[in-house]
């Protein structure tokens, strides 16, 4: 333990939930600590009151659209619909409603919030937290006690400052109590600025939480509290960020070997803290990988900054987590969510190669399974089955005949415990069944119209996988739907992340084959053994470690919100190629040839589409065509397979549902992004400018000292071009 800490004292500048999970005691304290004296900071219980209150405030969570203050969590709201995930325009991506400070489509506000309100303002946040820094500071009570506190607070305040920066570059350092009122004067600071800001933050907060955190955590009792591995985990995000070509235009070398010293070297630190990849002797068909989003306990050493729920149902105490609402079919009381065609075929293979049929990582090998558009479950990377749900799969799960007293219509398959999906589709006409674009769609087992393509089931909890279902009082019949009562954790950073991260800075310093050591290590975890599918060049080409890398992120983290800052970072929407007008010379981007894209081998995602899939009834069964009820199915007399187990051998059953797919089922590609008015195709427009977002309208007028960003209209000075350069050290 002492070597330990001996090695926290090392870091510097350079270097650069609430929630107990048996007792749940923070989430008994919800009230408004905001308006109190100095004398609480004297005592132990009132300043962790205040702490707590900041956990509260600060902590991600699955239930709201991103803000400043949240990270996107997996759904499809601007940062999901930005991606290869979801279908359908972002803001971001509309050709037809370009962003604009000033008139017309407004930019996203992730910036500032409302004014003059403490917890619904970024600025009033980072406030707040001041004002607990200080208190904390300034109390009686003895160090060993302030430096716990503390350096939990200090995480908060990087993790507030890292959700700017990701998008504005620079933004005001404050490290005072300053209250968010109109006309406060607070100039922009350097993103280099931001970044020593943050790594400082995180490294006081490492050491200070080092006697309490490294030696395997915090107790029980305290688990879901952030942790020295937590501070330098963060880190190592805004050390990468830093490193990447979006504030790295020339590709300095010397920010890449930076990172990946640092990281390196914090490594056993974030181990010391009990965090490490989720792994069971009894990993099936990637159910290890599945079921480390369903561990309320120390047992889960993936969880390294977390958010716990509880299943309590109103009150001041109540924190439920709605994404498996969110994510069940509507006849077991969710509401579904569709995956895009285009991120269902890019998955890779069971060889852990990309499929022939997609040229977006053209620097990878191709698999030797030849993909199936027809039957896209056939031979695939076995997190696939994790991420993805098609008709024939089991999705248990434990409820009640509530279901049946809502809608006597819906299917028990025994109350749940072996419900199967069967969200096959058909049409009233010929000409519904032959249009992309027709809603005139009906699904089986009383989907109906309430019906998704392919479901997005990442992070399910799923009843083969995990028994003891953190959903609670499973009543289809209240007012939220059975799974709203769930206290399933939400995992912000995960320990993949933090071997993820160090494999891509380890790639970017020149050390290719410590980064496929780590990309090894992630892919075992998900079933696959040897070589894990990963070509002998890796360790010699850095472009195609690289593009393997960006392509196992996208894969392991899809549906948790990551997509988009990792395309983002890269400049995938175009390579970096076209100029923000008006921009200096200095963000024309001279690393990686000029086009990281090109340079990666990756499909540029501007000009491109995506479209949705479904299955509908083949032509061989009353040509494809029905009515609009439940018993109108043109085969529902038709005997079905058992759903696919997958906790058994899957080869044997899915060649089952194979050729059943093939006598009563045709896949139909379906309309995704949007059409103009006369239905003419768009495609997907990211502007150069939106690398770095634009501050609003609003929040200009609120902090009338705060500069544009280049390329974005200013508000405070007639619409003129915006004078702040995020890369401008």
């Amino acid at each position: 333990m002492k070597t330990n800490i001996l090695k926290l004292f090392g870091f510097g500048l350079a270097s650069c939930l609430v929630l107990t999970a048996c007792s749940d005691d923070f989430l008994e304290e919800k009230k408004n600590y905001d308006n109190v004296t100095g004398e609480i900071y004297n005592d132990y219980t009132g300043a962790q009151l205040r702490v707590n209150d900041v956990y509260s405030w600060c902590l991600p969570t699955t239930n709201s659209d991103i803000t400043w203050q949240y990270p996107s969590s997996g759904s499809n709201d601007n940062v999901g619909k930005s991606t290869e995930e979801y279908s359908g325009f972002s803001a971001f991506l509309d050709p037809q409603n370009p962003l604009n400070t000033m008139t017309g489509t407004s930019t996203p506000d992730w910036f500032f919030g409302t004014p003059n309100n403490i917890q619904s303002n970024s600025f009033g946040r980072i406030r707040n937290i001041n004002d607990v820094i200080a208190g904390i500071s300034g109390g009686s009570l003895p160090q060993e006690q302030k430096d716990e506190l503390l350096g939990q607070v200090y995480f908060f305040r990087a993790w507030c400052y890292y959700n700017l920066v990701k998008y504005y570059g620079g933004v005001p350092i404050i490290t005072e109590v300053q209250d968010p009122v109109e006309g406060v004067v607070n100039l922009r600071n350097t993103t280099k600025e931001c970044i020593e800001f943050m790594c400082a933050d995180l490294d006081r907060a490492a050491k200070m939480l080092a006697e309490s955190t490294m030696n395997g955590g915090w107790p029980a009792t305290e688990w879901g509290r952030v942790t020295t591995g937590t501070a330098l985990a963060l880190k190592g995000r805004v050390l990468l960020l830093w490193a990447s070509p979006l504030f790295n235009r020339a590709n300095d070398p010397a920010r890449w070997q930076n990172a990946y010293e640092v990281m390196t070297a914090e490594l056993d630190s974030i181990k010391a803290c009990g965090y490490g990849l989720y792994q069971t002797t009894s990993n099936v068909n990637g159910s290890d990988f599945a079921n480390q989003f369903n561990q309320r306990t120390t047992a889960n050493p993936e969880a390294v900054f977390v958010t716990l729920f509880n299943t309590v149902q109103s009150g001041d105490q109540q924190k439920n987590n709605s994404w498996e609402r969110y994510i069940r079919p509507s006849n077991t009381s969710g509401s579904g969510k569709n995956a895009s065609a285009m991120l269902v075929d890019m998955f890779p293979m069971a060889d852990g190669k990309r499929p022939s049929t997609t040229n977006t990582y053209t620097k990878l090998d191709v698999s030797t399974y030849a993909y199936d558009r027809e039957h896209p479950f056939m031979n695939r990377d076995p997190r696939f089955y994790r991420t993805f749900a098609f008709p024939g799969f089991r999705w248990a799960y434990s409820g009640n005949n509530s279901l049946q007293e809502d809608n006597p219509n819906n299917p028990s398959y025994d109350n749940g415990t072996n419900y199967v999906l069967w969200n096959y589709v058909w049409y009233t006409s010929a000409e519904d069944r032959d249009n992309d674009n027709s809603s005139n769609e009906y699904a089986a087992d009383n989907l109906l119209q309430s019906n998704s393509g392919v479901y997005v089931r990442k992070r399910s909890d799923d009843l083969d996988i995990n028994q003891n279902p953190l959903y609670a009082n499973f009543n289809a019949t209240a007012g939220n739907g059975g799974f709203a009562y769930s206290s399933q954790p939400y995992i912000e950073l995960r320990y993949a992340e933090v071997l993820l991260n160090l494999a891509e800075v380890a790639c970017g310093a020149g050390h290719m084959e410590e980064a496929v050591g780590y990309l090894k290590q992630i892919r075992m975890r998900a079933g696959y053994t040897g070589d894990c599918g990963l070509q002998a060049n890796l360790v010699s080409d850095q472009a195609a470690c690289m593009s393997a890398i960006l392509y196992e992120r996208q894969i392991e983290f899809a549906y948790e919100g990551k997509r988009f800052d990792d395309m983002r970072r890269w400049m995938l929407y175009d390579g970096g190629a076209a100029q923000v007008p008006g921009a200096p010379s200095t963000w024309t981007l001279t690393g990686w040839d000029g086009n990281t894209c090109t340079w990666l081998g990756f499909k540029q995602f501007n000009g491109q589409r995506r479209e949705n899939m479904e299955f509908r009834v083949n032509n061989e069964h009353s040509d494809g065509i029905g009515g609009t009820t439940y018993d109108s199915d043109p085969i529902k007399d038709v005997e079905r397979p058992a759903g696919v187990d997958m906790r058994q051998d899957l080869a044997p059953q899915l060649e089952t549902l194979k050729a059943w797919y093939e006598a009563n089922l045709v896949r139909k590609d379906k309309k995704g992004d949007n059409r103009d008015q006369n239905q003419v195709n768009l495609y997907i427009n990211f502007l150069p400018r939106y690398y770095f977002l634009g501050i609003p309208r609003g929040a200009q007028s609120n902090m009338n000292a705060v500069e544009q960003t280049i390329g974005w209209e200013d508000y405070n000075n007639g619409g003129a071009d915006g004078t702040f350069d995020p890369l401008a050290e």
